[in-house]
């Protein structure tokens, strides 16, 4: 298992020992486990990951594919991409999600947004400036 699986496994079992609150970096702020197949692998994975809830619609939360400002972008999201649906884990709650990019104007209004009450956000962003735009996925309870 590499540092970043027992980094991920360490977070996961925090947010289940704490109904979906974790400490450390992450303290205060919202998180889900978001529950995907591997397109090559088949295999079922958990990410845990930041979100952005949609103020107006309470079935619409939105995730960044940021991997930390990487120069690519992470795996779950061609596995989301491909698939078009996942469930999540957000408190106690777990339910399924139909997944939709999120391109253009609404994509660059929402990635600020989550810049402006997170600043690693918009650091991210400057990481990748001329390399990849971080995209924003909707998810949608099903």
């Amino acid at each position: 298992m590499s540092t970043a699986d027992d980094w991920n496994s360490n977070i996961i079992a925090e947010f289940r020992a704490n109904e979906g609150r974790v400490g450390g970096q992450f303290e205060g702020a919202p998180m889900l486990l978001l529950h995907h197949r591997g397109r090559k692998s088949g295999r079922e994975l958990v990410s845990p990951m930041m979100y952005l809830a949609d103020e107006r619609d309470p079935d619409l939360i939105y995730v960044f594919a940021s991997k930390a400002g990487a120069p690519t972008n992470p795996d779950w999201y061609y596995n989301l991409t491909t698939a078009g649906t996942a469930t999540v884990e957000r408190g106690t709650e777990r339910y399924g999600v139909t997944v939709h990019e999120i391109t253009g104007p609404d994509r660059d209004r929402i990635y600020a947004e989550q810049a402006r009450r997170y600043p690693g956000f918009a650091a991210y962003a400057e990481k990748t400036a001329g390399i990849r735009t971080i995209p924003v996925l909707a998810l949608r309870r099903t």
